[in-house]
């Protein structure tokens, strides 16, 4: 997988010499040539905890003239906020300089409300995600969470199909997916009618999971987009620690602590760690990172363009040592999906 020269969204007189440094891929067969780390805004609102809107902006801003140019959000993330605090953000940069991604499909809080894959919602919820945005198309249109649909033909005859439309009407120049279960994405794209472009993958390729590994040549032979999303698997890997919603189970959260522990002992963040272990696979073409603070953007290009210190080398093959002790089963398929369906019981 070649890294390229200059891409399309370099913008004369805005970007810094910095961008220089920071390698791009092509993104499937999209045309789009993207950074090789990459902007998650999922933060960009209370979903992910505490957030300030200037450091947003600094965020955006310093990320951009450094050379990130692929941004993800969607209206799931604070039913709407991301997209907004987004939009607010972007207002002072060029259109040219960055590809943004946006979603449909997933959008309250309400287990009731939570998904809405129909044609009808989609088609709304893109002019919705352009308002909040202020933006009058997105790079990137993905159906959000395909495994939470009623049923896979859902995604395949309604949602895909609308999306090409918004395609075809200039509100989006390309179609992805998203899920948690990687088996299902290969199903959707398989079977889909309507070409798949993309798919964020998320917490399948981290230190603790590497599932997406065994779907690759299969992506690559589709000519799919690979973009390679949580690696610090939603908070586990952290000195944090995970939020109290996450799914995973309690034998793997205690696994992770430990690592989190010899972290902190060693002032090493479990975080840096994650993402430099996600950038060494080199088959996926961006890795998106969660960052709405300009520390997190530092230190994550930091450990893009330096690699790790001696001493954090160190604590990284401790830190892999300390993981094996993980369980067969580290990862939670199925999990969340089993939830909703309860949840969803209790208003039939």
């Amino acid at each position: 997988m070649c890294e390229l020269a200059l891409p399309a969204t370099f913008v004369e007189g805005f970007h810094d010499e910095e961008v220089r440094k920071m390698p791009y891929r092509s993104l499937g067969n999209t045309g789009l040539n993207v950074s090789r780390l990459s902007l998650g805004a999922g933060g960009f609102s209370y979903f992910y905890g505490e957030y300030d809107i200037d450091e947003c902006k600094k965020t955006v801003y310093e990320a951009i003239k450094n050379g990130i140019n692929f941004i993800d959000t969607g209206p799931w993330y604070g039913h709407g906020e991301s997209e907004k605090i987004l939009g607010l953000c972007l207002e002072n940069i060029p259109r040219k300089a960055y590809y943004l991604a946006s979603k449909v499909g997933r959008y309250e809080k309400e287990p009731e409300k939570m998904f809405n894959f129909s044609a009808e919602r989609s088609r709304m919820s893109i002019d919705e995600s352009l308002a909040r945005l202020k933006l009058s198309y997105v790079d990137l249109l993905q159906v959000h969470d395909v495994e939470f649909a009623p049923t896979l033909d859902t995604v395949l005859n309604e949602t895909l199909p609308t999306i090409q439309e918004i395609v075809l009407s200039g509100k989006a120049k390309h179609i992805g997916i998203t899920g948690y279960p990687v088996n299902t994405l290969k199903e959707c794209i398989e079977l889909s009618q309507v070409p798949i472009e993309t798919i964020l993958s998320y917490c399948r390729s981290t230190m603790i999971d590497n599932t997406l590994d065994d779907f690759m040549s299969f992506l690559k032979s589709r000519n799919v987009g690979v973009i390679n999303a949580a690696v610090n698997s939603m908070g586990l890997l952290t000195n944090q620690g995970p939020p109290t919603w996450h799914p995973a189970s309690e034998e793997i959260k205690q696994v992770c602590r430990k690592a989190s522990e010899h972290c902190k002992e060693n002032q090493v963040e479990l975080g840096k760690l994650a993402v430099y272990h996600g950038l060494q696979n080199e088959s996926t073409d961006t890795v998106l990172v969660g960052m709405n603070n300009t520390k997190l953007l530092a230190y994550n290009l930091d450990v893009l363009r330096n690699g790790l210190t001696k001493h954090e080398e160190n604590v990284y093959e401790e830190v892999k040592r300390i993981l094996q002790a993980m369980p067969a089963q580290s990862h939670w398929e199925n999990v969340e999906l089993e939830q909703f369906k309860r949840s969803q019981f209790k208003f039939a």
